[in-house]
């Protein structure tokens, strides 16, 4: 409860144009959390680990405790001092954003941190070359029913394209994505990889893909926890850096994530004399 893990993903990907291994950092559910003095540890390890760019994905703050936005501010206002950030909103900030009350100054917040370089993406897209390889960063932010406790509608893929369009530059396109529980309508979307928080590891988590509830009160939900895989298109889940909701966690770390894409291996040819006369039985 008082410290944090790293965890490693690595994929291959044949979209790597410049040949070069590209490392993202994710930060997710941070809930007003500090790690040692004003997050030192945490931005130790980023540090040690030189990621090329920062993906945050929501609730680095919680919305009825005004204060915890100071510490996230200052941390990610440092941090973008030294690499590329990029945040989409988790369901916190949406609420702060949308309410007549705090509006102002959640938008006094991210002002800040847009000054400092922080990139916002609000059902926007943005692009950057990382190593050689064109990146499309897609921040999705859902309506606020589709946080509700415990039922929330599904969520069509028309609806998903209506917000954020359809993965068509060129590139690895990345999706921001706070809530899992709709992981197929992303996977149907296309995008190559898929950033997801919310679910704070299943608060119990029972192995590297299940855990046991979420902040959305749903039991052993899909998707929880981890990496999941279908086709070309990769979802990795964070168990985040904070709790909220419930403020528990059993066999369940809070994590500092870090994907490493690698350049996809050339399969090698068959030795032989490049003789076709085949002699299966």
């Amino acid at each position: 409860m008082k410290t944090f893990r790293r965890k490693t993903y690595e994929i291959e990907t044949s979209k790597l144009k410049g040949g070069k291994e590209v490392k993202l950092a994710i930060l997710s559910d941070l809930h007003g959390a500090v790690f040692g003095e004003e997050n030192t540890p945490l931005f130790d390890a980023l540090m040690e680990e030189q990621p090329d760019a920062v993906m945050i994905l929501g609730d680095m703050l919680v919305r009825t405790e005004m204060e915890t936005m100071g510490p996230a501010e200052k941390f990610l206002i440092k941090l973008s001092e030294y690499f590329p950030v990029y945040y989409a909103l988790g369901n916190h900030e949406q609420y702060l954003q949308e309410c007549a009350e705090t509006r102002e100054q959640y938008l006094q917040y991210e002002r800040r941190l847009t000054s400092a370089g922080v990139c916002f993406l609000h059902n926007e897209h943005t692009s950057m070359e990382l190593k050689g390889t064109d990146f499309v960063f897609y921040g999705l932010e859902l309506p606020m029913q589709y946080y509700k406790k415990p039922k929330s509608p599904m969520l069509s893929l028309t609806e998903l394209e209506s917000l954020i369009g359809i993965p068509y530059m060129e590139g690895i396109h990345v999706l921001l994505a706070h809530n899992p529980k709709y992981g197929n309508t992303y996977f149907s979307w296309g995008s190559d990889v898929i950033l997801c928080g919310h679910y704070h590891g299943g608060v119990l988590r029972l192995s590297e893909h299940h855990g046991l509830t979420c902040p959305q009160f749903l039991l052993f939900p899909p998707f929880c926890c981890g990496d999941f895989h279908r086709g070309g298109s990769h979802m990795i889940v964070s168990a985040g850096l904070g709790e909220h909701t419930v403020p528990l966690r059993i066999h369940n770390p809070r994590e500092l994530l870090l994907l490493v894409m690698k350049p996809q291996a050339e399969v090698q040819p068959e030795s032989g004399d490049g003789n076709s006369d085949d002699t299966r039985d």
